[in-house]
């Protein structure tokens, strides 16, 4: 019996609009569904799709402990078998991703581990960067411009340096750690350049000058926008 085929549907940021017509039309057709979710609740990757869920499909849902820090490789050594036995068993599986698969995404733990052994098709999404972005109409990079996207998680010292650079930059997973980028936005002088947004495309997505801000008010789906300011430090000087 042939395998099955593992689709990493990327799903875009939450606005079901920006579902692609090929990650659409792979969902409709999937026998198994998986999708990552919290220890507790519903997914965000499958309410994004929730309209266009086929009674008859059968789903999966992939815990993750929503807590600091790496996440356990048995999460995904066992992920990775579970869905390893329905592609074995013929069935393909769609399995949902927020935003792209592969930009900070749960697919990549599930990739890695079954890569090689089944055939495996990645869809492209939206990513909360370009939505952020485009929600704020705010250019990522212009030109010769180096971005970064930074994650705010990284300590303090080293969150300095990647910001100090004067290319531009997008700051990612802000949540808990919102405070101390703040602090760091305002030794460097660029405070009053930063863009916040949070929850870009959906209903409650809020956008404001980040120097505005309250960190009490944070989740962890914001992000902030500086943009370059002047010639890259990556090139020679012309």
């Amino acid at each position: 019996m042939a395998t099955g085929c593992l689709y990493g549907l990327g799903l875009g940021p939450g606005d079901p609009e920006l579902v692609t017509l090929k990650a659409l039309r792979l969902l409709r057709t999937a026998p198994v569904v998986a999708y990552p979710a919290p220890e507790q609740g519903d997914s965000f990757a499958r309410r994004i799709v929730a309209e266009w869920r086929q009674p008859s499909q059968r789903e999966i849902a992939v815990r993750f402990p929503m807590r600091p820090g790496p996440l356990p490789a048995a999460i995904y050594d066992n992920a990775a078998a579970e869905l390893a036995a329905v592609l074995d068993g013929g069935d393909d599986v769609a399995y949902l991703c927020q935003g792209d698969p592969l930009f900070y995404g749960s697919f990549a733990g599930i990739l890695s581990r079954l890569a090689g052994r089944y055939k495996v098709t990645v869809v492209p999404g939206v990513s909360s960067l370009t939505a952020c972005a485009a929600a704020a109409a705010v250019p990522l990079a212009q030109r010769n411009e180096v971005l970064s996207v930074i994650p705010a998680s990284l300590p303090e010292a080293a969150l300095a340096r990647c910001l100090a650079t004067g290319d531009a930059a997008a700051v990612i997973k802000l949540g808990r750690h919102f405070a101390k980028l703040r602090r760091i936005l305002a030794d460097l002088g660029l405070l009053d350049h930063a863009t916040y947004i949070e929850r870009a495309t959906l209903p409650n997505q809020r956008i404001a000058p980040l120097a505005t801000i309250d960190p009490a008010s944070v989740p962890y789906f914001a992000m902030a926008l500086i943009p370059g300011r002047g010639p890259s430090k990556c090139q020679p000087p012309a």
